[in-house]
């Protein structure tokens, strides 16, 4: 049997269908239930049906959390062990929460809703942005963004990988500064598809808001480890998780120190517990010895089973 670690992914991740290789698992459809039953809304259909619902921040970011919590109560269900720690992703931070029972999922949708709406109103339509900087390496990132002067902001949010990091902030200064990446040797510059300019200054007025939402919540002791994006630390105590969570709001995704802290504990078993492969990809340029595995369809589920318990 080989210890592991089970990340959660978050945004970016969602695809029309992407639940529907586990349509006939009660769990997962359980899970979507319950939470449509605490939020009045019917996600399945949105992950199921054609639609842009899916793509909207507000209905995004409590998809993914069930999405996450229903594969895992699945890969519960089918026997897999424990791992030894978890991680999500920005996002998934929060259904990593709720996998070692820190908050309970109805909790955790209650948490990912306000978020997704104090993230929303945060920042005017149109004014925030967010690009991909491929091919630079993360210092060179950050001093192109420094050399820039401007009253706007322009910061590194998502360092996801070596060679791959996310700047958020205003939109102008942003497109203005793509052909800046290149010449300083990026490979690609890409606008993303987003309106919300997640993890930098510009979400300060919403973590504030969002303090003040968590203030009065009861959080249990994690049982299990949680790397948490801001810093690549795991917490116990209550109040230094709020305090990471809501710094996460407005400081970049640590995911290339995080998943170096997670190997340095002696796991190089790695396995995104969600849709999609993102974060399969990116683990595979860090941890280039160990396994990286998904289940993103019954098929990988299965595969990712077996290897875990040999």
């Amino acid at each position: 049997m080989k210890n592991y670690t089970i990340l959660f992914p978050g945004q970016g991740s969602q695809s029309i269908g992407m639940m529907d290789s586990f349509s006939t698992y009660t769990i997962v459809k359980s899970t979507f239930d319950e939470a449509a039953e605490h939020l009045k809304k019917d996600f399945w259909s949105m992950v199921a049906l054609e639609n842009s619902a899916i793509h909207q921040t507000e209905n995004t970011q409590p998809i993914m959390l069930i999405s996450g919590i229903a594969l895992w109560r699945l890969l519960g269900s089918l026997g897999i062990n424990k791992p030894i720690s978890l991680a999500g992703h920005s996002l998934g931070e929060f259904t990593a929460l709720v996998a070692a029972g820190v908050i309970s999922f109805t909790e955790a949708l209650d948490l990912v809703t306000q978020r997704a709406k104090l993230m929303q109103s945060a920042v005017p339509d149109q004014v925030g942005a967010m690009a991909a900087i491929l091919g630079l390496e993360d210092e060179a990132v950050v001093r192109v963004c420094q050399a820039v002067q401007s009253d706007e902001v322009m910061e590194p949010v998502n360092f996801n990988s070596p060679g791959q990091v996310v700047i958020a902030g205003h939109r102008n200064l942003i497109e203005q500064s793509l052909d800046s990446f290149k010449e300083a040797g990026a490979k690609r510059a890409i606008l993303l598809p987003v309106s919300v300019p997640s993890h930098c200054s510009l979400m300060i007025p919403a973590s504030n808001r969002f303090r003040e939402f968590l203030a009065p919540m009861h959080f249990n002791a994690p049982e299990l480890p949680i790397i948490h994006n801001v810093d690549g630390q795991s917490y116990n105590q209550s109040d230094d998780i709020k305090e990471a969570l809501i710094k996460q709001l407005f400081h970049p995704v640590q995911w290339t120190q995080s998943i170096a802290s997670i190997i340095s504990q002696g796991t190089t078993t790695l396995i995104e517990c969600g849709p999609g492969k993102v974060l399969t990809g990116l683990n595979k340029r860090m941890n280039k010895e160990g396994l990286n595995l998904a289940t993103d369809n019954l098929e990988a589920m299965h595969t990712t089973i077996d290897l875990i318990n040999v």
